[in-house]
C-alpha cells in the first residue's frame, strides 16, 4: 500500500477503534451494573484501569490480526462487517480466556455478553461513519492528492482505475499525458497533452503526484522525468513492471497487491506531519484567543489611519500551486495594486519577488505593522484552516511564480508558512535565490523540532521590529 496515504487512514481507524472500544465497555458496565467502573465482582485483580487499558489497546490488535487495516482493492461494505464480526467473535474467545487463566470467576458472564455486541455495532458504526465523512470531504475538495498519470494506454487507464479504487485515500486522477502519436482511445479521463509539454502542465495544473505508466519502449525516458519532478517537488510512482533497472532513491510499495517504485521528495513521515497540524491547530487558536485584545486594538488604528478596509485579501500560490487567499492587516493606501506597475525599477529584490523599504503606498500605521510583522497576524485564519502553516515557504503571488525557475519551484512542495527559516535568518536578504534555497534546506531538513526552534526564533525577531 501507498505508505504515505494508507498509513493515515489505518492510524485514523486504529484510534477511532480503540476509543470505541472504550465506550462500550462503559456502556456496557453502566448497563449492566449502573455504574462505569465496577466489572461485577470484588477481586482485587480486576482493576478497572487495567481493564480499559487492555480492551483500548486489545482490540485494535485483534482488528489487525484480522486484516481489517489492510485497504484492499475492492472494498464492500458487507466484506467489513462480516470482517468485524469475525474479529468479535475471536475477541470475545480471548476474553473468555483470560476470565478462565486468571481464575476470575467473580467477573459477570453476562456483561460479557453486552459488552461484546455493543462493541461489534460501535465499531461498525464508527467505520461507516468515518467512511461517510472522508467522502464527504473528498467532494468538497478537502485533502485531496491530484495525480498525473504519464501514459494513455490501457495498462495506464488500468493504474489510474486502482489509484482510485479506494475513495478514502484522496487519490484524484486528473488525466493522462500520452507519448506522441499514441492513440488515446477508451480512456475515461481527459488527456492533458503530451510526455514533451510535460512541465507545462505541472505548472498550469495542480499536481501532487505523477505515475509513470509509459510503455516499455519508453522506460529509457523515465530519469528525465524523476529528475524535473523531482527539482518540481513532486511524488513520483512507477509501477515496477516499467523498470528496467533500479533508481538512486526511491522504496518498494504495494497497493492492490502491485509493486510500486515510489520517489518522495520532501518530508513524508506521518508521525511528524500529524504533529506539525496539530501544532498549527492549537498556536492558530490559542493565538487567535491570546491575541484578541491586539487584534481589536489594530483593528481600530487602522480604520482611524487612512480610508479604506481593515484588512484585505489577495490571492496567493500554496501547496502544489494551489490557490487561496491570504488575509492581512492594510498596511497600504486603499487601490496600492494599481500603483505597482510605476514603482516596479525601484525593485530590491532580485529575482521574481517585490519589496521596496521606502514604498510611498505603505501608510503610518502600515509600516509600524511591518516593522512588527503584525500585519500578518490574520494569517492564523489561514493556519486553522489549514491553506497554510505555521512555519513554511512564504505564499508567493501568481505573478511572481510564473517567474520561477523550475528549481523555484520545489518551495512549492510544502504548505507556506507564516514564518519561516529566511524570515529568522536572512531577514533582509535582497536575493531571491538565497531565499529559495533556504526555503529548500527547511524542506529537506524539516522536522517538528526544527519548526519549534522557527517559532522560537521568530518571537525576538518580531520583538526588535526589523521588518519591513
Amino acid at each position: 500500500m501507498i505508505r504515505r496515504h494508507a498509513t493515515a487512514l489505518r492510524v485514523i481507524l486504529a484510534v477511532v477503534d480503540s476509543a470505541s472500544a472504550v465506550i462500550a465497555l462503559a456502556l456496557a458496565t453502566t448497563i449492566r451494573f449502573g455504574t462505569a467502573v465496577g466489572f461485577g465482582g470484588q477481586s482485587a485483580l480486576v482493576d478497572p484501569t487495567v481493564v480499559f487499558v487492555t480492551v483500548g489497546f486489545g482490540w485494535p490488535a485483534v482488528i489487525w490480526a484480522h486484516g481489517l487495516y489492510r485497504l484492499r482493492a475492492r472494498l464492500t461494505l458487507w466484506r467489513d462487517v462480516t470482517d468485524v464480526l469475525r474479529a468479535t467473535i475471536t475477541f470475545g474467545a480471548i476474553l473468555l480466556a483470560l476470565l478462565y487463566l486468571f481464575k476470575l470467576q467473580d467477573v459477570s458472564r453476562a456483561f460479557l455478553l453486552v459488552l461484546v455486541p455493543l462493541l461489534a455495532m460501535m465499531t461498525i458504526g464508527s467505520r461507516i461513519a468515518i467512511l461517510e465523512l472522508l467522502a464527504v470531504l473528498r467532494a468538497h475538495g478537502m485533502n485531496v492528492r491530484h495525480v498525473l498519470v504519464l501514459g494513455a494506454t490501457d495498462a495506464s487507464q488500468q493504474f489510474a482505475d486502482l489509484l482510485e479504487s479506494q475513495p478514502a485515500l484522496g487519490l484524484h486522477v486528473i488525466g493522462h499525458l500520452m507519448m506522441g502519436e499514441e492513440l488515446a482511445t477508451g480512456l475515461t479521463r481527459p488527456v492533458l497533452g503530451t510526455i514533451e509539454e510535460l512541465e507545462d502542465v505541472l505548472h498550469g495544473e495542480i499536481v501532487d503526484e505523477v505515475a509513470v505508466c509509459l510503455p516499455l519502449a519508453e522506460s529509457s525516458r523515465i530519469d528525465t522525468i524523476v529528475r524535473l519532478c523531482e527539482d518540481e517537488g513532486k511524488i513520483v510512482r512507477i509501477p515496477m513492471f516499467i523498470l528496467e533497472h533500479a533508481l538512486s532513491a526511491g522504496r518498494v510499495e504495494e497497493f492492490g497487491g502491485l509493486p510500486i517504485y515510489s520517489i518522495v521528495s520532501g518530508p513524508d513521515r506521518l508521525l511528524g506531519l500529524a504533529a506539525k497540524r496539530v501544532l498549527d491547530l492549537v498556536g492558530a487558536v490559542a493565538g487567535g484567543l491570546i491575541l484578541s485584545p491586539l487584534l481589536i486594538a489594530i483593528t481600530v488604528i487602522v480604520k482611524l489611519d487612512s480610508p479604506g478596509p481593515v484588512t484585505f485579501r489577495q490571492r496567493r500560490v500554496g501547496l502544489h500551486g494551489r490557490p487561496f487567499d491570504v488575509a492581512k492587516f492594510r498596511t497600504m493606501t486603499d487601490g496600492a495594486h494599481d500603483l505597482l506597475p510605476e514603482l516596479l525599477h525601484q525593485n530590491e529584490i532580485r529575482g521574481p519577488a517585490f519589496k521596496l523599504t521606502d514604498d510611498p503606498r505603505i501608510t503610518r500605521v502600515g509600516r509600524f505593522l511591518r516593522r512588527t510583522s503584525f500585519d500578518e497576524l490574520p494569517q492564523l485564519w489561514n493556519v486553522f484552516l489549514g491553506e497554510m502553516s505555521l512555519v513554511g515557504p512564504r505564499p508567493p503571488l501568481p505573478e511572481e511564480v510564473a517567474g520561477y525557475d523550475v528549481w523555484h519551484r520545489r518551495r512549492l512542495s510544502m504548505k507556506p508558512g507564516i514564518t519561516g527559516l529566511w524570515q529568522v535568518r536572512a531577514r533582509h536578504e535582497p536575493e531571491f535565490d538565497r531565499w529559495v534555497e533556504m526555503d529548500l534546506e527547511y524542506i529537506d531538513g524539516w522536522s517538528f523540532w526544527l519548526d519549534l526552534k522557527i517559532i522560537a526564533r521568530t518571537v525576538p525577531a518580531v520583538i526588535s521590529g526589523n521588518g519591513r
